[in-house]
């Protein structure tokens, strides 16, 4: 990866606004005003995002999606997110696929690591830990919806964090769990797989590389059919989020529960908002998994030092109006002005909000020690599509097959 300058979409050498590069770095310079970064630093990292990205930066918008990237519902292979915290300036996310249009897993595999260690060398970082993984994650014939994601954290300066996402199932579902307990090992956390509670998949599993104060090692996991009172267990952290808390997220991100009927949160057509999903007795989220982080930072100790709630809140609102009305209640309710986001939204698009769904796709609470708790909002790109807005959602489980088509974190990810 070369060093670049302060160049903007539309200067010489610089994308076609028309283009998926264009498109995402036209956001990001946007989005960068928002989270306080100079027009300096914003335009750097928008030439960082199109190089990364690659080839497929070049591609015009009025061509299909250049892979079905997992990353998001419309296969746009490039997420942002606002993480905010109380008394602080929000901190800009972008999460991208710098592998997608490779043709497959093993290439874009290759173009994933070839891009980080880029990286690396441009912003003195090592690899090393990555590398020491290579054989769990990138097999000669590797399986799954992704090879590696990569997210970066766009701080003042021009040099961002950086995180790398891997991919549990590269050699097969039923070896994920193997997989996620021999790479924890492998890093020097030889109890943390114990202290994972129990999930129903293993979505991903992240580093953090270069310049950050403790590294963490992360592992997602999703959670189908998840209630409230259920979602309260999932912490294994010290001093993580109590129950109230837990409780008062889902309820807000997920929708209060007299929009049970409407958003399906569980039962069926008739059902009251103490009927969940199979008569479990109380509102259950049926489609789109909750997700969950498990950080890792010290060897020492088997239990993780930060956890991360994330509701896929575009498959439990009607529209991104509704979505957004989540959003800050959930800010409010941290004493977190909700501007910020409001501002971010109308700066990825130009539609209504209530002219779609989609465009805000998760929400997240994270709690890290030696925090306050963080708030996240993930927005999509939708560079090729835009998700028609539900007059009521139907209260039909997603089946396992579709759900292995259907994109289940970029939360997340670039958050935790």
């Amino acid at each position: 990866m070369t060093a670049v300058g302060p160049q903007a979409p539309g200067a010489p050498g610089s994308p076609d606004p028309e283009t998926l590069g264009g498109h995402a770095a036209r956001q990001l310079l946007r989005l960068g005003e928002i989270a306080g970064l100079s027009g300096a630093d914003s335009k750097v990292y928008a030439r960082t995002l199109v190089e990364a990205l690659g080839p497929v930066a070049q591609r015009p918008l009025d061509l299909p999606p250049p892979s079905h990237s997992f990353l998001s519902d419309d296969h746009t292979p490039v997420e942002f997110s606002l993480s905010c915290e109380p008394g602080a300036a929000p901190v800009l996310r972008v999460l991208l696929e710098p592998g997608a249009g490779a043709g497959n897993l093993a290439e874009e595999g290759r173009t994933g690591l070839r891009v980080l260690r880029e990286m690396g060398r441009r912003w003195g970082f090592a690899t090393d830990r990555l590398d020491e993984l290579a054989d769990l994650f990138f097999p000669s014939s590797p399986e799954g919806p992704l090879a590696l994601w990569c997210a970066l954290e766009l701080r003042p300066g021009g040099v961002p964090k950086v995180k790398a996402y891997l991919n549990p199932a590269a050699s097969g579902e039923r070896r994920a769990a193997k997989t996620v307990r021999k790479a924890l090992k492998r890093l020097g956390y030889r109890e943390a797989f114990d202290a994972l509670p129990e999930g129903d998949r293993h979505l991903f599993f992240a580093l953090d590389l270069g310049d950050w104060a403790e590294p963490r090692v992360k592992v997602y996991l999703a959670h189908h059919d998840l209630s409230a009172a259920e979602a309260c267990t999932l912490s294994r952290m010290d001093g993580g989020p109590g129950r109230a808390e837990i409780e008062e997220f889902f309820r807000i991100a997920a929708g209060p529960d007299n929009d049970v009927d409407a958003v399906g949160l569980g039962g069926g057509a008739g059902a009251g908002a103490g009927e969940g999903a199979g008569g479990g007795g109380e509102p259950r989220l049926v489609r789109r998994p909750v997700q969950t982080c498990h950080a890792f930072t010290d060897t020492g100790n088997a239990l993780p030092s930060g956890f991360t709630l994330y509701i896929p809140v575009r498959d439990y609102a009607r529209h991104d109006g509704e979505a957004l009305d989540r959003a800050t209640a959930l800010l409010g309710h941290y004493g977190i002005d909700p501007a910020p986001v409001l501002r971010a939204s109308a700066a990825v698009t130009s539609r209504r909000p209530e002219d779609g769904v989609g465009l805000v796709a998760y929400l997240g609470l994270a709690h890290q020690q030696g925090r306050q708790p963080r708030v996240m909002t993930y927005l999509s790109s939708e560079a090729y599509e835009v998700r028609p807005p539900t007059a009521a959602l139907p209260a039909v489980p997603l089946s396992a097959a579709a759900l292995s088509t259907v994109s289940l974190p970029a939360a997340a990810v670039t958050g935790g």
